[in-house]
């Protein structure tokens, strides 16, 4: 599918295996991908995010938006593993722990029509790092699309209408994935077509800091730049992954 389709995607980083330092790794992939965006000129929300104590993310969920989105992000999709001495290690041991990449197409209003019949809508307070209550307010949404359980939640924003449009978002960008996916494995389509969430348990990357190299396992390629890459510095990842036609 072409960006002339689709110019927004919604991307979803969760912390995976390593506690607190999965977490911390989660934020250092939101601001990577967030200072390539900016290189870009892309449009940036964020539609959900619940944070750690210590300043990392359990999850956060956000929009891209702008010119070839779609094209240069469709490849980031899978399990990201870093390899370094986190920040809570006293005795200097190196730590390996995960983050999984989510990145899903935006449809169009029209493209993903939702029954409100099929939705079961929640109210409930804000909450931060820890569960700590941050707003007295009741402003946060939870909605459940009952025909497939799938739920999805937004607190960032102070008002309840606006959170309800984010949540709404984020539920129709995985009804299409699941679309996606079914129509896929219907049809015998070959693997690069797989596009939903089998993408999310491989393993696509390493982050090894202290050999300050990137490398992706799908093309068996490494830079030697990792901290420039992780600045946002990311487009001779990208465009090689492009001409791999992975």
């Amino acid at each position: 599918m072409s960006d002339t389709e689709f110019s927004s995607v919604i991307m979803e980083i969760r912390a995976g295996t390593g506690g607190d330092e999965a977490a911390l790794f989660a934020g250092d992939l939101f601001n990577m991908y967030s200072k390539y965006a900016q290189t870009q000129d892309w449009r940036q929300k964020i539609l959900d995010t619940k944070k750690t104590e210590l300043d990392g993310i359990r999850e956060i969920v956000f929009e891209l938006n702008g010119k070839n989105v779609y094209s240069k992000m469709r490849r980031e999709g899978g399990v990201h593993r870093v390899q370094r001495t986190p920040k809570t290690e006293k005795m200097g041991r190196i730590h390996t722990s995960t983050a999984s990449v989510a990145v899903l197409l935006k449809p169009k209003k029209t493209e993903m029509e939702i029954n409100p019949r099929d939705l079961r809508i929640d109210i409930f307070k804000s909450s931060g790092a820890g569960g700590q209550n941050v707003n007295k307010r009741e402003t946060a949404i939870r909605i459940t699309h009952l025909p497939t359980k799938i739920v999805v939640s937004s607190q960032t924003e102070r008002n309840q209408l606006r959170n309800r449009e984010n949540a709404m978002a984020i539920l129709q960008a995985r009804l299409l994935e699941k679309k996606q996916t079914e129509e896929a494995q219907a049809i015998g389509g070959n693997r690069k077509a797989q596009i939903g969430s089998a993408m999310r348990a491989e393993k696509i990357r390493t982050y090894n800091f202290p050999q300050n190299r990137l490398t992706d396992h799908r093309i068996k390629k490494s830079w030697h730049n990792l901290e420039e890459i992780m600045q946002g510095k990311l487009d001779k990842v990208l465009s090689t992954l492009e001409k791999s036609n992975i």
